[in-house]
């Protein structure tokens, strides 16, 4: 074989493969919030109660949510060691704010670990309680509304997050 031919060959063998390796290396698809406390989730026992679950795929390490809407009900700001993260937010708080709303994941980020949840659009330092609003804007708002007429949660808010774990 001519040797243009061989390198021409060998070139259009190696980009034809780093076409295959990018298109191999495309991001992994985020996860559906499982909002429902009460439907099916086949990752639901891989979190904690007061986590906010989500499809994560298997043999996961980090993990991202697709975006959704939460209603953020009240957040306390840590102390600089955060030593009042673990009782910033109880556990009793939120079983009786899920209570409320049968149907909505309430979830709590108390502290920061590797291995649990953490959410985006989230200021450092903070401890909240929120509850799952939906996907869309217009179900959030109406959601606040829900949550506005308990007349129990002053200040809540809709906020756009993502649900991340990182395991490393």
């Amino acid at each position: 074989m001519d040797r243009k031919l061989c390198i021409f060959l060998f070139a259009l063998a190696v980009s034809v493969s780093v076409v295959s390796g990018a298109r191999a290396q495309t991001r992994a698809q985020l996860g559906i919030v499982c909002g429902d406390p009460t439907a099916r989730c086949r990752t639901r026992e891989n979190f904690q109660p007061y986590e906010l679950p989500f499809e994560t795929g298997k043999n996961y390490v980090i993990a991202e949510s697709k975006p959704f809407y939460a209603v953020i009900l009240r957040s306390v700001k840590l102390n600089a060691d955060q030593s009042n993260c673990e009782n910033a937010i109880s556990e009793s708080d939120r079983t009786d704010t899920q209570a409320m709303f049968p149907h909505k994941m309430v979830f709590v980020m108390r502290c920061w670990e590797s291995g649990q949840n953490s959410y985006s659009n989230v200021a450092d330092g903070v401890s909240f309680i929120a509850v799952y609003a939906g996907q869309t804007l217009l179900q959030a708002n109406a959601f606040l509304k829900t949550v506005t007429a308990t007349g129990k949660f002053k200040g809540a808010s809709v906020r756009r997050m993502r649900v991340q774990i990182n395991g490393t």
